[in-house]
């Protein structure tokens, strides 16, 4: 891997899943009484975070309880000390969670704000991308798809079933293609009307049925950009728990340089060169531009161009 994968955002993940025990019913349920599991509390897809001391997501049984029942709860796995963590979303604002949790100073955040500012450390932000995708999943299928009927959580909340016709369901990740395209000493980068002022990224598609992820970066950079290119490499991935797609960093070499700009993906698109990439990492180019923070995998893409990595 050219960057280690703890070095991007979501992806230090070291917890034990111990995905063949969803399925037994009183081992979940002793996990769930055991006096030293762990619960992550959403108020619907916001995280809570006891705040008397920095940001602490870690709520005990006890605290949890205070919340009445969860409207979807997840056996997110164990650490590396065997401790369990949960995974519980509720119907109701984190103002009144706050208040149902009674003399606990607690505040919902965000989770994007929250990873992208290091507010937990790397270890939690991981198990709350995760939290957050399953929950999230679990809000946008609740009816089943073969037959409308509403479904039912099973396997520690990993699966839903339909009482009406049987079928099963499992969560969903969205495999989505993110590429730094080179030409020598440039690369391509592109910006979206909601990205922050002056700031730039590498391009980004999610991929389509029947596509390799290679196929996918052709044709995303000839769409968006007008740019066809070729050498496609994988670098690294992230999840993105927003809801739940999984970026799949590439490097790729144009076999041409005029751009043509799709508008309705991209607000612009410009060749930068190694030496202007260096400067928005560093914050300071001339004009004020940026790139992502560290957190996303694409600052790491740009930071392996900048180092002379993507040649």
């Amino acid at each position: 891997m050219p960057t280690p994968p703890h070095a991007i955002g979501f992806t230090l993940d070291p917890l034990d899943r111990i995905s063949e025990k969803r399925d037994d019913e009183a081992f979940v349920a002793r996990l769930r009484d055991d006096a030293s599991t762990r619960f992550l509390l959403f108020a619907n897809t916001v995280p809570l975070f006891r705040r008397a001391d920095g940001h602490d997501p870690l709520f005990a049984a006890d605290e949890a309880a205070k919340l009445g029942a969860p409207r979807e709860s997840v056996l997110l796995g164990r650490d590396a000390g065997e401790r369990a963590l949960f995974a519980c979303t509720f119907d109701t604002s984190a103002e009144a969670a706050a208040d149902a949790l009674g003399g606990v100073p607690v505040e919902g955040i965000e989770l994007r704000p929250v990873a992208m500012q290091g507010l937990v450390a790397p270890l939690l932000v991981s198990a709350l991308g995760e939290a957050r995708s399953m929950l999230d999943w679990h809000r946008r299928h609740r009816f089943c798809a073969n037959c409308a009927h509403a479904t039912d959580s099973a396997g520690a909340g990993w699966r839903r079933i339909c009482g009406n016709c049987g079928a099963q369901h499992f969560p969903r990740v969205d495999p989505v293609v993110i590429m730094l395209v080179t030409d020598g000493e440039r690369c391509l980068l592109g910006r979206q009307p909601q990205f922050a002022p002056g700031m730039y990224s590498t391009l980004a598609g999610f991929i389509e049925p029947g596509e390799t992820f290679e196929h996918a970066v052709y044709r995303e950079v000839l769409e968006e950009a007008g740019i066809r290119c070729t050498d496609v490499r994988y670098f690294a991935s992230q999840p993105w728990p927003f809801p739940s797609s999984l970026m799949i960093g590439c490097l790729a070499r144009a076999t041409e340089a005029e751009i043509v700009v799709d508008e309705k993906e991209l607000e612009d698109a410009r060749w930068f060169t190694r030496e202007e990439v260096v400067a928005m990492l560093d914050g300071t180019h001339p004009q004020g531009l940026s790139a992502p923070k560290p957190f996303a995998i694409a600052h790491h893409l740009l930071k392996a161009f900048a180092q002379g990595g993507a040649l």
